[in-house]
């Protein structure tokens, strides 16, 4: 029972989709750095008009205050009194004076050498004819040129009197100052975000069943983030219970069902003559027997262990056991060694769902069998698995409503007499072991059951293998 089969490519649900967006991590800190860079744009608006501007205006009046006392000086000295004050400026102030030659070669301070605002002061207060330069005849300082009646002279200062505004230390204050806040921001808001990182994370855990892991810290140091941890565990706590209440209702529901159906069985097959009507008895007795097992399937708690399961061996298992089925014919193409992440016992009965629900439902108009195919291939670290039939298929207003419990389909698919959990317990299973399931109508006829389960590591081979004399241990059980 084998042919190539080949496998569609599973519907979009499958597929995992990247979402676009920030997590609030990132937009808390995104915030917190704006308002930051807001307040370091204001603080440096503010030392500008505070700070940059007064140590401009009182930078230039010193240089013009010491230029005017050294012109006043020399302007009303004689040439000797000047040649001994020249002396003793340049010992006492180390400020040297001398005179200014048309061949002199300088260099004029640029913007970026000397503030614009000091230039300006500077020339307003000593007079258009001032000359400032960074250097004369290649002698590096601030040089400033002046002149008293006839004579040029030029007064060199040491760079160090003059200061210039905004300079290194500032920018790299600022640049420390503005990381820091950044870590701070980045801080605050991973204490922000903790709290409700672990809130979505419990969440999840209770979404899927898990309410052990679910559980918060009840000793926060907020009182806010202490009291919703404390109403969610309440509130897991009442759902675990409630899980727990309903299994074993259900449970014990179905248990209690179970002895009037076996006395049901016996006196029927006792008391009632009529072959053809005791075996119609049987039949619905049957039938309730295996709506009770429906209910317990559904009715099973969400924890299973997932351990490394051999898809082949799990699919052979299910085909032997239904290969006697005269309106059935099964085809499989897949290839050797598939290992996958699930529960052997679980996929086998998701596996035996699937071929019962095509047997049931996927009988072709034409010839009453039902042809399925059951396809199986790996992409990166997943599993993907097929069953299709050949069937009428499923109305599209319907197909999203199949997995529903108690939902049943169209009038192609309501001959069945169960109790409409069959899928809706192959979802949920599929789910338990960290897969996807999705039934999606082929483009030829017929429904496709598509699985995405997780990719078990490829079997050595001095690992002792489950199927050594020919079956698998679902089949050695059977």
């Amino acid at each position: 029972m084998s042919g190539p089969v080949p496998l569609e490519t599973a519907p979009a649900p499958l597929e995992s989709r990247p979402r676009v967006g920030l997590s609030l991590f990132w937009r808390t800190f995104f915030l917190l750095s704006l308002l930051l860079i807001g307040s370091i744009v204001a603080w440096l608006q503010t030392f500008r008009a505070l700070e940059f501007e007064p140590r401009a205006m009182q930078t230039a009046q010193q240089i013009a205050s010491l230029v005017n006392l050294s012109r006043a000086a020399l302007q009303y000295s004689d040439a000797i009194a000047r040649v001994s004050l020249i002396k003793a400026l340049a010992e006492r102030e180390d400020m040297r004076i001398m005179p200014r030659k048309t061949t002199d070669r300088y260099t004029v301070f640029d913007s970026a050498s000397m503030d614009q605002n000091i230039a300006r002061e500077l020339m307003s207060r000593l007079g258009p004819g001032t000359l400032l330069a960074a250097s004369v005849n290649g002698e590096a300082g601030l040089w400033v040129g002046f002149t008293i009646g006839e004579d040029s002279y030029w007064l060199l200062m040491d760079r160090t009197r003059f200061s210039r505004v905004g300079g290194r230390t500032w920018l790299i204050w600022l640049v420390t100052a503005a990381g820091l806040s950044l870590a701070g921001a980045a801080l605050i808001a991973r204490l922000i975000n903790r709290p409700l990182k672990q809130l979505s994370f419990a969440a999840s855990r209770v979404r899927d069943g898990d309410f052990d892991a679910s559980r918060l810290d009840e000793k926060a140091v907020t009182s806010e983030i202490r009291e919703v941890n404390i109403g969610f565990n309440r509130m897991a706590q009442q759902l675990a219970k409630i899980e727990q209440d309903r299994a074993v209702m259900l449970a014990g529901i179905s248990h209690d069902l179970r002895t009037p159906l076996a006395r049901l069985r016996l006196e029927t097959e006792m008391s009632v003559a009529d072959q053809d009507a005791r075996d119609h008895m049987a039949a619905d007795i049957d039938q309730l027997d295996a709506i009770i097992d429906k209910f317990l399937d559904y009715a099973r708690p969400d924890h299973t262990e997932l351990r490394r399961v051999s898809l082949n061996d799990v699919i052979q298992a299910c085909v032997y056991a239904v290969q006697d089925q005269g309106d059935m014919r099964i085809n499989v193409d897949m290839p050797r060694n598939m290992y996958v992440l699930a529960d052997e016992v679980e996929l086998a009965r998701v596996i035996s769902n699937l071929l019962e629900n095509a047997r049931r439902y996927g009988k072709t108009p034409d010839t009453g069998i039902a042809v399925v195919d059951i396809a199986a291939k790996t992409r990166n670290d997943w599993v993907l698995l097929k069953v299709r039939d050949h069937g009428p298929g499923v109305a599209p207003e319907a197909l999203p409503n199949l997995m529903k419990p108690f939902f049943r389909g169209d009038t192609a698919r309501t001959a069945a007499t169960g109790a409409g959990l069959g899928l809706a317990i192959v979802d949920k299973t599929v789910q338990r072991m960290g897969g996807v399931f999705a039934l999606a109508n082929t483009s030829s006829g017929g429904l496709a059951a598509h699985i995405k389960l997780q990719r078990a590591r490829t079997q050595n081979a001095t690992e002792p293998s489950a199927a050594a004399d020919g079956r698998s241990p679902a089949a050695q059980r059977r």
